[in-house]
């Protein structure tokens, strides 16, 4: 007897709860004994994408039987279409060439029964909020279907985004297979090698750049190489000690940033104040100018006046005599007219003629040509002064800057300005030894019998041939409990006697570090300042003579400033050296 018995598929409708799946096909099962009714448990996981994590849409199972959605499998192996190689998203296994996709008609029926019953059975999702919703600069999910919504994992294997709604059904479809999840960077396809698409896992330190698995065996094969994991605690560790001196440098820059800033408003200050110290001066030369003039003035007018006076006066009295002479004139003239003789004489003798007889002289030019001549000397003077002392002052306007000096850190950046110095035989003391050509000098308790030259010091001292302008750098090694004074001096410097305006440090034509083991100090012009003793006998000398810095450094692995000068130097500068007994200098030779 035979009889046909309907199976039935029981369906997980969630994760966890099964659903009577029914009807999807029916099997024939001839029995000739009594069976028990039987069912079949299918996870509805097994119907879900790996690509899109949706319900497969016309499903196609590839030849490793993993299924996949029609359109996402095509989309996948279209873009390695130039490659020739086409792979599982899953198991990464490859075909060559591409494989036929036919239609599972079988998960087809399941997946069209299924989307039914999650129709009739599950709850409407509440709607996503709008500010999950991918923004300028936000990774996109690449499961979401319709509006994007932000991803916040990435998964290494599938090499897709998801949002957190598909981030769980990529769990619980991939829990336990060894999926990696990354944070989302967005930076996803640089982190695959693009010749052999695999995921860049280890680091060359040879190359100094990611590779995967197939470049270790390939042209990285013998290379030193470790995982990205180890390289990058390697590169943590330099990038640490990178950002300490960053922060240092930074902290550095900082301070010369605030004293530059405190020099420019000093500058500004003084600058300001001069300029109405001298509109003040100026205005005060200008009235006193202005008083003379007048004084001058006022001379001149008084002697005007007492000159006219005069004239005025001795006008008015020849004015009078002219009139009474006219007068007199006129009578004389009536007299000689008459023809009485009695009446003539009588008339004659009646007329009085009085008058001076002195001569007037009259000078016709003014008497200040030596007022105007004295003026004009006054002029000439001022003149002269002024613009000597304006070009004075416009010289010493000149020397007032605000420096910015260059910083430097590694003992590399001051070889640039290296300069190789010799000691001059013709400076140096009668008990110091010269050796090594002239670039190592010894104190010693023997007179050299050196030939007498205006050039030789009187003191234990000796200065270099060659002259520092610019920028200099230079070394110097020195041994010996006395001492060394390492010095820059001017040329001009005193040689004979034993006054201190010969001595090194004693006066304004030279600078001196002294070093010793148990004690160092700067000196200039008799002025002595005590300084932390530096546990090294190379000391780093550098010049800029343009901007007045002399700086001396203490020489290891490292460049220590020990002190630094910033002056004016108005002549060429010579490197010297002044040593106690049994010292030694060396001008060591360095490559730039």
């Amino acid at each position: 007897m035979s009889s046909e018995r309907c199976i039935s598929f029981p369906v997980h409708t969630t994760s966890n709860l099964p659903v009577e799946l029914e009807s999807i096909t029916c099997l024939s099962v001839c029995s000739y004994s009594e069976m028990a009714e039987a069912s079949i448990l299918v996870d509805q996981d097994e119907f879900i994408c790996p690509v899109c994590l949706d319900l497969l849409k016309d499903p196609v199972t590839i030849p490793c039987g993993h299924s996949y959605c029609m359109s996402c499998i095509s989309g996948i192996w279209n873009q390695e279409d130039r490659k020739g190689i086409y792979r599982c998203p899953q198991c990464r296994q490859t075909f060559s060439p591409r494989p036929f996709l036919g239609k599972n008609v079988v998960f087809a029926q399941m997946v069209e029964k299924l989307k039914k019953m999650r129709l009739q059975a599950a709850p409407v999702p509440p709607p996503v909020p709008a500010h999950h919703h991918t923004g300028s600069g936000d990774v996109q999910c690449d499961a979401c279907s319709g509006i994007k919504q932000i991803a916040v994992k990435t998964c290494r294997e599938c090499r897709n985004s998801y949002c957190q709604i598909h981030l769980e059904q990529h769990e619980n479809l991939f829990r336990g297979k060894g999926h990696n999840l990354m944070d989302t960077t967005g930076r996803l396809q640089e982190m695959i090698c693009p010749q052999h698409d695999k995921m860049l896992e280890m680091y060359c330190r040879t190359d100094q750049r990611c590779i995967c698995m197939m470049c270790l065996v390939d042209e990285h094969k013998n290379h030193d190489t470790v995982s990205t994991a180890a390289a990058r605690t390697e590169k943590q560790a330099h990038l640490e000690e990178t950002k300490k001196k960053i922060h240092l440098r930074i902290q550095k820059r900082e301070k010369d940033l605030q004293e530059l800033r405190e020099a420019v408003e000093s500058h500004k200050h003084s600058a300001q104040t001069a300029v109405e110290d001298s509109e003040r001066i100026f205005t005060e030369l200008i009235r006193s100018i202005e008083k003379r003039r007048s004084e001058v003035t006022q001379l001149i007018r008084d002697q005007e006046r007492a000159a006219v006076s005069r004239a005025e006066e001795r006008l008015e009295r020849l004015e009078q005599e002219i009139n009474e002479l006219k007068r007199t004139e006129a009578e004389l003239k009536q007299i000689s007219h008459t023809d009485d003789y009695i009446h003539f004489l009588q008339s004659l003798s009646s007329v009085s003629f009085s008058g001076s007889t002195d001569s007037l002289i009259v000078n016709s030019h003014l008497s200040f040509d030596n007022v105007l001549k004295s003026v004009s000397q006054l002029r000439d003077k001022l003149q002269q002064f002024s613009r000597e002392t304006i070009e004075n002052i416009s010289g010493t306007v000149k020397t007032i800057q605000v420096i910015q000096t260059p910083e430097y850190d590694t003992k590399q950046e001051f070889l640039q300005y290296f300069r190789q110095l010799t000691l001059d035989p013709n400076t140096v003391h009668p008990c110091l030894h010269l050796s090594d050509g002239n670039r190592v000098i010894t104190y010693t308790n023997t007179y050299y019998n050196y030939p007498n030259h205006p050039e030789r010091f009187d003191y234990a001292q000796a200065l270099c041939i060659e002259s520092v302008t610019g920028r200099c750098y230079w070394e110097v090694e020195y041994s010996g409990s006395a001492g060394v004074y390492i010095t820059v001096a001017y040329k001009s410097i005193r040689r004979k006697g034993k006054s201190l305006e010969c001595a090194f440090g004693s006066n304004n034509q030279s600078w001196i570090l002294f070093s010793s083991p148990s004690r160092f100090s700067f000196s200039h012009n008799n002025i002595n300042t005590n300084l932390p003793v530096v546990y090294s006998h190379r000391i780093g000398v550098y010049v800029d003579h343009s901007a007045g810095i002399l700086s001396f450094y203490s020489v290891s692995d490292t460049m220590s400033l020990i002190h630094r000068v910033q002056t004016t130097f108005t002549q060429p500068l010579y490197a010297g050296f002044g040593l106690g007994l049994y010292s030694t200098a060396k001008l060591c030779h360095l490559h730039s």
